[in-house]
């Protein structure tokens, strides 16, 4: 599977969720948001959301501070 996160294009093998994706990234899903295809894809969904082949993911991570 081909999918572009942030802009790079990024190979994966099976089928992934948006939580897979996070998982296979190391990314603590706490910490971010995610859009799918120019749309935000809620936390509460992230398992049930299948990615394709093409899929254009955008991926921003929150960082505290002060």
């Amino acid at each position: 599977m081909e999918l572009y996160v942030n802009g790079e294009e990024k190979r994966f093998t099976g089928p992934l969720s948006v939580s897979g994706l996070l998982t296979a990234l190391a990314l603590e899903p706490r910490s971010i948001a995610v859009e799918r295809n120019l749309e935000i894809v809620p936390k509460s969904l992230y398992d049930a959301t299948a990615l394709a082949d093409g899929d254009k993911i955008e991926i921003v991570q929150f960082v505290g501070g002060g």
